[in-house]
C-alpha cells in the first residue's frame, strides 16, 4: 500500500500498489462522467473485499433497518384528544406524554399533532417501540419548548460545572423507561448506554470482514434478533491499537497517559469503554455453533479480547418523529460546555428509529446519538441562533445515517468563549454516515475517543467550526475515516483533509481547499498509511454511501 499517496488534481502522482485500474461504474451508481480516477478504483477494491478494505470504510448498511426505506404507520391518536391546544397559553407537555404513553401501551401507531404552535414546558419522552410523533409539516407544526432541560427536567452538572446537556439529552427523547430511570438514579453521572441482558453465546476468533461466527451455543439465538457483540478492552491497549489500524505509531503511543478514559486499568476509564459494544442482527443460525451476521465484522476478534453475544436489554425500536419544528425559547448561547439544554432530538440506547422532515431551532444540541444503532435522520435541519453541537454521535453509536441535512446560517453568531463544532463523531463510534449535506456553519468535528470507520460524503460547507474533545480521551481518529466529495466554499481544509492525522483513512475529491494540511496535531508518529486522492477535482464516485449500496444491490 502506498504511503499517504497524493493523487489527482495538480499532483499527478500514481497510487502505486493501492489502486487497481478503474472499471466502468455500475448502472445507477452515484458517479459522474469524465476521466477515470482513484475514487472508482477504490470502490472496485471495496466491492472485491467487502468489509475488509484497509482504508475504505464499509458503510453500505448505515441507517434504519440496514438502510431500508422508512415506514409510514397509520394514525391512531391526536394530541388534541389528550388536552393539547395550539392556543399559545396551554402547557401541552402533559398531553403529549399522555398521548405517547397511550399509543405505546396499545402497541404503537402515529400520534398526530395538527397544524399550530404548541407550548411545552418540559421534554417529551418516547419510551415505547413502534410509536411515531407526526406533525402536519415542518412549517405547519411547531413545538415551542419554553424551558431548557435544566429548568424543565433536571440539571445534569459535572463536578467541574459543565453541563451534560451540552452533548446529550433532548426535548424529544427516545429512550427506554428503564434506561431513563437508571440515569436518574445515578444523577446522570454513571452509565449512558445499553442495559445489557444475558450472555447468549461466547464468540470465537474471527477476522474483520467475516459474517459467519463460531459461537459456543446457538440455542439462545434466533434469525432477526438484535444482539450486542461485546468484546473485552484489555489493559495492554491492543484492541485500541487495532481500531486505530495497527499502524506503527500505535505501538509507541502512550495510551495510559494520553487516553486514560479509554484504557482499562488507567484509573480514569469511562465505564462505557470497558468493553467494545457493537449491536448487530443475527441473519441466520447455521447450526449448533455457527451464526451468520447481517453485517461484516468491523474489527478482528482475537483470543486476547474475549467476546460474547449478549441481549441488548430494555430499548426502543421502530419509533420516530416527523414533519415538525422543535423551537426552543431564544436564550443566549452560554460559554463552552455550560449549556442548559436548549436541545432538539436525542436517540439514546435505541435502534432502528428515525427523524424525518424535522427542523430544530435555537439549540445547544440539535440532533444527538448516544449509544444509538441504525437510526436515520432524513431531511433534517438546524437553524436559529448558534449551536454547540448541531449533530452529535457519541458513546459507541454505530451505523446511523444522516441524509439530506442542513446547518443553516446562524441568526445569532457564536459568542466569545463558546464553540460550534458541526458534525461530531467520538467515543469508539463506527459505521456512521453524513451525506447530501449543506453546512453554512461548522466543520467535520472528530472529537477524540477514537471513532473509526465512518464517512462524510457529498457535502458542501463553509468550514468555520472547531474540533473538540477531552485531552484525556485519546486520539482524534481511529482507522478508516472517509471524507469523500467535499466542496469547501471558504478554502479552509481544516479537519477535512485528514491524511496527515487519521490512520489508514481516505480523503477523496476535496474541492476548493487552499492546501492539504488538516491543521490538526497528529496523535500517532510515523507513517499513517492514509490516502488522499482526486484532490481538487470532483470524483467520479460522488457519494460513497450510495455507490456502496448500489454495488451491494448488484452483487445480490
Amino acid at each position: 500500500m502506498s504511503r499517504r499517496a497524493l493523487i489527482g488534481g495538480t499532483a499527478g502522482a500514481a497510487l502505486t500498489t493501492m489502486a487497481a485500474p478503474a472499471s466502468a461504474p455500475p448502472a445507477g451508481a452515484a458517479v459522474t462522467g469524465g476521466a477515470e480516477d482513484t475514487s472508482a478504483a477504490l470502490l472496485d477494491q471495496w466491492a472485491q473485499a467487502e468489509g475488509s478494505h484497509p482504508v475504505v470504510p464499509d458503510v453500505a448498511r448505515a441507517g434504519y433497518r440496514l438502510g431500508s426505506p422508512l415506514p409510514t404507520p397509520r394514525t391512531v391518536a391526536r394530541v388534541t384528544d389528550f388536552g393539547a391546544r395550539a392556543d399559545g397559553t396551554t402547557d401541552c407537555a402533559p398531553a403529549f406524554n399522555a398521548a405517547l404513553r397511550s399509543v405505546g401501551e396499545r402497541g404503537g401507531g402515529v400520534v398526530l399533532v395538527p397544524r399550530g404552535t404548541y407550548r411545552l414546558s418540559s421534554p417529551v419522552f418516547v419510551h415505547w417501540s413502534n410509536v411515531v410523533l407526526r406533525g402536519a409539516g415542518r412549517e405547519a407544526t411547531v413545538l415551542h419548548f419554553t424551558r431548557t432541560l435544566d429548568d424543565g427536567y433536571r440539571p445534569a452538572r459535572q463536578s467541574n460545572g459543565n453541563s451534560r446537556w451540552s452533548w446529550t439529552g433532548g426535548q424529544i427523547w427516545f429512550v427506554a423507561a428503564e434506561r431513563r430511570a437508571r440515569s436518574e438514579s445515578e444523577d446522570y453521572a454513571g452509565t449512558e448506554g445499553w442495559l445489557l441482558g444475558d450472555t447468549l453465546a461466547e464468540a470465537g476468533a474471527a477476522s474483520r470482514g467475516q459474517r459467519t461466527l463460531v459461537v459456543s451455543d446457538t440455542s439462545g439465538l434466533r434469525a432477526g434478533d438484535m444482539v450486542v457483540l461485546e468484546c473485552d478492552n484489555p489493559p495492554d491497549a491492543t484492541l485500541l491499537m487495532h481500531l486505530a489500524g495497527d499502524v506503527p505509531g500505535t505501538r509507541s503511543y502512550d495510551w495510559p497517559r494520553r487516553a486514560p478514559q479509554l484504557v482499562t486499568g488507567s484509573g480514569g476509564q469511562y465505564v462505557q469503554y470497558a468493553t467494545l459494544q457493537w449491536p448487530v442482527r443475527v441473519e441466520a443460525v447455521l447450526g449448533a455453533h455457527l451464526v451468520r451476521l447481517a453485517q461484516p465484522l468491523r474489527y478482528d476478534l482475537r483470543p486476547g479480547w474475549p467476546a460474547r453475544l449478549r441481549a441488548p436489554g430494555p430499548t426502543v425500536h421502530d419509533s420516530g418523529v416527523e414533519e415538525l419544528t422543535v423551537r426552543n425559547e431564544l436564550v443566549a448561547m452560554t460559554a463552552h460546555n455550560r449549556h442548559p439544554g436548549s436541545n432538539g432530538v436525542c436517540f439514546q440506547a435505541v435502534h432502528d428509529c428515525w427523524a424525518r422532515d424535522v427542523r430544530v431551532e435555537n439549540c445547544d444540541l440539535g440532533f444527538g446519538f448516544t449509544t444509538a444503532k441504525s437510526n436515520t435522520l432524513h431531511r433534517v435541519a438546524v437553524g436559529g441562533r448558534s449551536a454547540h453541537h448541531s449533530f452529535a454521535c457519541r458513546m459507541q453509536s454505530h451505523d446511523n445515517l444522516v441524509d439530506d441535512f442542513e446547518i443553516e446560517a446562524f441568526t445569532v453568531p457564536v459568542p466569545s468563549g463558546a464553540v460550534h463544532h458541526g458534525l461530531n463523531l467520538e467515543g469508539l463510534s463506527s459505521g456512521n454516515v453524513w451525506r447530501r449535506g449543506r453546512m453554512a456553519e461548522g466543520t467535520f468535528d472528530t472529537h477524540r475517543a477514537m471513532p473509526f470507520e465512518n464517512a462524510r460524503t457529498n457535502i458542501t460547507l463553509v468550514n468555520n467550526g472547531r474540533v473538540g474533545g477531552s485531552a484525556a480521551s485519546g486520539p482524534l481518529f481511529g482507522a478508516r475515516i472517509a471524507h469523500w466529495n467535499v466542496r469547501l466554499t471558504n478554502g479552509s481544509p481544516y479537519a477535512v483533509t485528514i491524511a496527515d492525522v487519521a490512520p489508514r483513512s481516505v480523503t477523496v475529491g476535496v474541492q476548493g481547499a487552499t492546501g492539504t494540511d488538516s491543521e490538526l496535531t497528529p496523535d500517532f508518529a510515523g507513517d499513517l498509511e492514509s490516502v488522499i486522492a482526486d484532490h481538487g477535482s470532483r470524483p467520479r464516485v460522488t457519494d460513497l454511501y450510495a455507490a456502496q449500496r448500489e454495488r451491494l444491490r448488484l452483487m445480490g
